[in-house]
């Protein structure tokens, strides 16, 4: 594996050289052009593990600038299928059984061809329909290879991704974390299974059941699901759905992931969002979301703000789910939340696209030093997946009467969730006790501004900024007024004429005026150079 490591290593440095060093290099105009388009090229070049990270980066605006999200959304993963008989021997190496012979039948020709996977039709002995997805042989090992190089790299790579706005090693190496889950079927198939138990009781929502007995880490079978496309209008008006009533499920179902479970779909695009017999069914679960119950209180807290345009509570939540790069002014962070704000004034509550709202928050508390935590990032990103797709549905469709609804039941629940009989007398008894002290402390505070005993502490932020400016400012006084003296005392020396004298003036007077002149002009300079003047 070594010599591997090291040809691969090779490739890595000869494919960044023919497309990066050239613009890196360049004239400025030509590295503006090509730079975001070079490096898709070269990620194209080096193959999956660098058109995963590609297309990771193409969703996190909060990593990348908006020229190289554009460029590296155009990564596609779609590569020529592997021989049947390599992806047989992976099933074999899983399991230790033929793959022909655990099936009733099997399409050799796969209907989905990834750089990480290929996906096949087949008949369980059963007679139930499934599909195989099966990982290319060795692919997880040839991934983690790569990872090790640019990890080994990321010094130099700093370079090449100098546009992006956290450090590339902190990148590769969370990429690098769920990559190693999408590559462990088991992951997906306990996603799979915990997305059906949360919504085992919501008969209009499905996703596809697990083969267990097929089921490993490099090795997935499930349930075919024989459905069309939830955004298909033209199979949704043959057969006679409600495209509203379906838009409506898709939301609640959606926020119900996000505001009660905690536990969301992460990548929601047509593709993996199919309408059978009735049900919206999910599929592919390779990426999802997970919040915290704090971060989900953080969330309705959020959702409810909005509704009541409550700018103080959304700034508390920016606060609170930001990562600080640099230091953060609240108050202007607060007047930026409220300009945007002020834009919706105007508008009706209807009107109001949470997943753009969010959007703009992101890129507010970008500007403030802020960074969004990653799983707040990718629920932003699915937010506006589905309300893309909500619009091509339903295009008047109310969402957000939709949601708060789900954020008074949240609060409801958590309140009842939290109540202790015991707490609240405790707090009865204090809150009891501290309001009968208030007028004595009244009294107390009014007697010791009676007697002069008050005082006032004021704080300052940055005093040693404060204090500079003060000591320059008392310095050039003090130069100011020893230059006034000194031509005080000139005068004073002229009148007397002492000797020696030049032309009948004394030099001695002289002299003092020229020194005053020379330091005069010096203080004049240094006010004008630090911007004071104005």
């Amino acid at each position: 594996m070594e010599g591997n490591s090291v040809n691969r290593f090779k490739e890595i440095l000869k494919v960044f050289t023919n497309y990066g060093l050239g613009y890196l290099f360049g004239k400025k105009e030509d590295k503006i052009k090509n730079s975001p388009s070079n490096l898709r090229k070269a990620f194209e070049e080096l193959g999956p593990t660098f058109i995963k990270i590609g297309q990771i980066l193409s969703t996190r605006p909060e990593l990348v600038n908006e020229e190289y999200i554009v460029e590296l959304s155009k990564l596609q993963d779609n590569v020529p299928a592997e021989d049947f008989e390599e992806m047989a021997k992976v099933f074999y190496n899983e399991f230790s059984k033929k793959i022909e012979d655990e099936f009733l039948f099997i399409d050799k020709n796969p209907i989905a061809s990834a750089s990480v996977a290929q996906v096949y039709r087949g008949i369980l002995k059963s007679g139930n329909e499934v599909v195989i997805k099966i990982q290319r042989p060795n692919i997880k090992e040839k991934m983690n290879m790569d990872f090790e190089i640019l990890l080994t790299l990321s010094e130099k790579i700093s370079k090449i991704f100098k546009d992006f706005v956290v450090n590339p090693k902190e990148v590769l190496l969370e990429i690098k974390s769920s990559t190693e889950k999408e590559l462990n079927f088991k992951f997906e198939a306990e996603n799979i299974e915990k997305f059906k138990d949360l919504n085992k009781d919501i008969p209009c929502i499905y996703a596809p059941y697990v083969i267990n007995e097929y089921t490993g880490s490099k090795v997935l079978t499930l349930e075919s699901i024989q459905g069309f496309k939830i955004n298909d209008r033209e199979s949704i008006e043959i057969l006679g759905y409600d495209k509203e009533d379906i838009a409506k499920k898709l939301v609640i179902s959606y926020f119900k992931q996000v505001l009660r479970d905690g536990f969301f779909h992460g990548d929601p695009h047509p593709g993996n969002i199919l309408i059978r017999d009735g049900q919206i069914c999910f599929i592919d679960f390779g990426i999802v979301g997970n919040l915290s119950n704090e971060k989900q209180r953080e969330l309705n807290s959020a959702i409810a703000a909005i509704a009541n345009e409550d700018i103080d509570k959304l700034t508390d939540f920016v606060m609170s789910i930001g990562i600080k790069s640099g230091k953060v002014d609240r108050e202007l962070l607060y007047k930026d939340i409220e300009y945007i704000f002020r834009n919706y004034y105007t508008t009706s509550l209807k009107n109001i696209k949470i997943s753009v709202l969010f959007q703009e928050i992101s890129s507010i508390a970008k500007r403030n030093n802020l960074r969004l935590a990653s799983d707040f990032t990718m629920l932003i990103r699915t937010m506006v997946i589905v309300e893309g797709l909500v619009t091509e549905l339903s295009p008047d469709l109310n969402i957000i009467s939709l949601v708060i609804p789900y954020v008074k039941d949240y609060y409801k629940e958590y309140f009842l969730s939290q109540f202790d009989a015991n707490d609240y007398l405790l707090k009865g008894y204090k809150l009891t006790r501290d309001t009968l002290n208030i007028p004595s402390k009244i009294v107390a505070l009014s007697d010791t501004l009676i007697k002069g005993r008050g005082k006032v502490n004021i704080v300052l932020e940055d005093k040693d900024k404060y204090i500079e400016v003060l000591n320059k400012m008392v310095n050039r006084l003090a130069f100011s007024l020893v230059i006034a003296g000194m031509v005080v005392a000139s005068s004073l020396i002229i009148n007397k004429n002492p000797e020696p004298k030049v032309y009948g003036i004394s030099i001695i007077g002289m002299g003092g005026y020229f020194v005053s002149a020379i330091l005069g002009l010096w203080l004049l300079i240094s006010i004008i150079r630090s911007g004071s003047l104005k």
